[in-house]
């Protein structure tokens, strides 16, 4: 790290003598926790440069150090310039070439193995230069690094923590609303595949009752498109969200206009639709999602955009993964039998398939 007036490499052993070095916990066993680092690094940026010798003039005590703590210390120690646009660039390549730094130790840990005995130092020692580099560029950029941490721990629990599904005694989206206008909270839908003019429809019924029209691939290419429906009853299962599925089973909410218009209308319609062969689109490019257990971060975060003017907003990143895996795992099977009966269940956020019965000549 340069640009730091106060960076310790050749006097290094001093400050390990004052700190043990069990405020970093590496020669201890401790794991390395981000208030031993934070303090370490700070130690480090706290020296002054004299007559080629690097002085401690002062060492903050083992305290726990809050993230706005830190990027007002490491702010007395910037020494990046007064200009504005070349002080961001000074930080933008400083973390990429920590960033190579930390990469470089890593390579040389494979190389030499338990013999490379000062690596977690060194390790500690990059990462609090990657730290520095952050909170100066975060300063810069107007952003406290206590905003971003918090920001950036909303994103990571909506995308791998844990669901934001409703429990079973949770309200449901439409549970104000009028029985008949409700999506039912359990229910079974029938896929029959028929042959109509050479080419294959799928027909959705309910207790025997046509659901919707025959759906074909509306494609040059048979590719499975036609259950594609079984994606919209997936968002119901997981969601408690579906206008198409609403639609299918004859349950808008049309005793409030508005609703109606807004959530059950022709634009939340596209958009549930738009959706599904966006993410058919990705599908096709990854064995129909056989075998895979996450979704590309980008393509959810699209999806939760598209979806952020409706009452499906509230929805995770996690929950939609949730929704999408599961509406492939059944069509996969509505697809290899040419068919088959599907359980839809809000619930348990469940759907369960079973291949239809034989139809006896």
């Amino acid at each position: 790290m340069t640009d730091l007036p106060l960076i310790i490499t050749s006097n290094l052993s001093e400050l390990e003598e004052r700190n043990r070095l069990d405020s970093v916990g590496s020669r201890v066993g401790k794991p390395l926790s981000f208030s031993r680092l934070v303090r370490t690094f700070i130690c480090i940026s706290d020296c002054s440069y004299r007559k080629g010798n690097l002085k401690m003039v002062r060492q903050k005590k083992h305290s726990e150090l809050t993230l706005s703590e830190y990027q007002a210390e490491a702010e007395r120690t910037d020494h990046t310039g007064d200009d504005p646009q070349d002080g961001i660039l000074v930080s933008v390549l400083g973390i990429v070439g920590e960033a190579g730094d930390l990469a470089t130790l890593f390579k040389k840990k494979l190389r030499d193995g338990n013999s490379y005995t000062v690596y977690p130092e060194q390790c500690a020692e990059e990462l609090g230069d990657i730290l520095w580099y952050v909170a100066n560029l975060s300063r810069k950029l107007g952003f406290s690094l206590d905003d971003i941490a918090r920001t950036n721990l909303a994103k990571t629990n909506s995308r791998w923590g844990n669901f934001s599904v409703s429990p079973p005694s949770a309200k449901f989206l439409d549970d104000q609303y009028p029985v008949e206008e409700q999506i039912p909270r359990r229910f079974v839908i029938a896929f029959n595949e028929c042959n109509v003019d050479g080419r294959l429809r799928v027909v959705l019924s309910r207790d025997g009752v046509k659901c919707g029209d025959s759906l074909s691939d509306n494609s040059h290419f048979e590719d499975g498109y036609r259950y594609h429906d079984i994606f919209h009853l997936a968002y119901a299962a997981v969601l408690g969200w579906s206008p198409v599925t609403r639609k299918l089973l004859g349950c808008k909410r049309r005793s409030d206009k508005r609703t109606d218009e807004i959530e059950d209308g022709g634009r939340a319609s596209v958009i549930e639709e738009s959706i599904s062969a966006l993410l058919f689109q990705y599908a096709e490019k990854h064995n129909m999602l056989d075998g895979v257990g996450r979704i590309d971060s980008d393509l959810l975060n699209l999806v939760t955009r598209l979806t952020s003017g409706l009452e499906v907003r509230e929805a995770s990143a996690g929950d939609w993964e949730m929704a999408i895996l599961l509406g492939y795992k059944v069509f996969r099977l509505l697809d290899r039998h040419r068919g088959g009966i599907v359980t839809v269940d809000l619930v348990a956020h469940e759907l369960k398939y079973q291949k239809a019965q034989a139809t006896k000549k």
